[in-house]
């Protein structure tokens, strides 16, 4: 099936990225009532996006696993397979706070987990065992897996709703998640950073791929309070400053987005395309990051920055999503 063997995988970013926008207006909801129902409905419109790729997904891996496996040993075209996993503990994550179904969300979180880790350790071996890899095929796309393993912790309210041996699992889960996927992102930071150095710029079609920096350091501070929130620890500020710390980061990169964003519009050009969800839950992390850094340490001014930050998101998730069903409705009818 023609359909089956062109599924792009890269397609479960629009859930992630649709799942952020939602945590963040029901997030903010204090702000302006409405937008908790804005988060309501975004989410059940990711749980319908997610159910409309899972279906040819999993067909594409019975009736045509030749060119799954093809794609997931790409050293591009491979990482976005992290994507189904970061998406389905993304929406577990909605389930949980924004329609309050605990049992969905445990069921969603548990498949997402399997996902994130059979995929990570996968998709790192085929990297490990290819003769060579491109430095043209380095990009931030090198970022997926490790922040699958980082927003594990979403699921850390389940540690205290399970007991006996399902509740150690679930705890070693949550902290190997984060801290595999954490130390992974710093690795491929630095090689990432090596190829924007050392090589000419990525091609227009790519980049808003340079917006995925956004990705691990917003998905991380927020999964780390998550998990901060569900233990007892003797002592958790200094863990709190490490996540303001890595925020810094995160602001040094939004600045750094936007300037090369503009480098690209003045200069060169920036077509659309299916990347164009890597400008959306890179931005949408960051800005649940910084209302959970103002909310933390009382800061107003990081609240109010994540509120004005909300807002050129829904704008931008609104283009994206639009012209995503615009272009899968034309390929639709091209197929026919």
């Amino acid at each position: 099936m023609r359909g089956l063997k062109d599924f792009n995988p890269a397609l479960f970013s629009s859930v992630m990225g649709t799942g952020a926008v939602a945590i963040a207006t029901y997030k903010y909801s204090s702000y302006w009532s409405p937008l908790g129902g804005v988060g309501r409905g975004l989410t059940y419109l990711n749980l319908v996006l997610y159910i409309l790729f899972l279906i040819p997904w999993l067909l594409r891996w019975l009736l045509n696993r030749d060119d799954a496996l093809n794609d997931l040993r790409h050293p591009s075209k491979g990482h976005f397979y992290g994507t189904i996993g970061a998406a389905t503990v993304v929406l577990s994550a909605q389930l949980l706070l924004i329609l309050g179904d605990e049992k969905l969300a445990w069921y969603f979180w548990l498949w997402g987990a399997a996902l994130t880790v059979l995929f990570a350790f996968w998709m790192s071996y085929e990297v490990y065992i290819a003769a060579e890899v491109d430095l043209r095929h380095l990009s931030p796309a090198w970022y997926i897996p490790p922040v699958a393993l980082i927003i594990l912790p979403f699921g850390a309210p389940f540690m205290n709703a399970t007991s006996g041996y399902t509740r150690e699992l679930v705890t070693v889960v949550n902290y190997m998640g984060w801290g595999a996927g954490f130390f992974l992102y710093l690795a491929l930071y630095a090689v990432v950073t090596l190829r924007f150095i050392r090589h000419e710029l990525m091609p227009p079609q790519m980049a808003p791929l340079i917006w995925m920096n956004l990705g691990p350091i917003g998905a991380g501070v927020s999964a780390l309070f998550a998990l901060l929130e569900a233990v007892k620890l003797p002592s958790k500020e200094p863990l709190f400053v490490f996540a303001f710390f890595l925020w810094g980061l995160g602001f040094w990169w939004l600045i750094m987005a936007t300037a090369m964003t503009l480098h690209y519009l003045r200069n060169l050009h920036l077509p659309y395309s299916e990347s164009w969800w890597a400008f959306i839950f890179p931005l949408g992390a960051f800005t649940n990051a910084t209302r959970d850094i103002g909310a933390v340490f009382s800061l107003k001014i990081l609240s109010h920055l994540g509120f004005l930050l909300l807002w050129p998101l829904l704008a931008m998730w609104t283009v994206v999503f639009l012209k995503s069903f615009i272009l899968l409705a034309r390929a639709m009818r091209s197929e026919d």
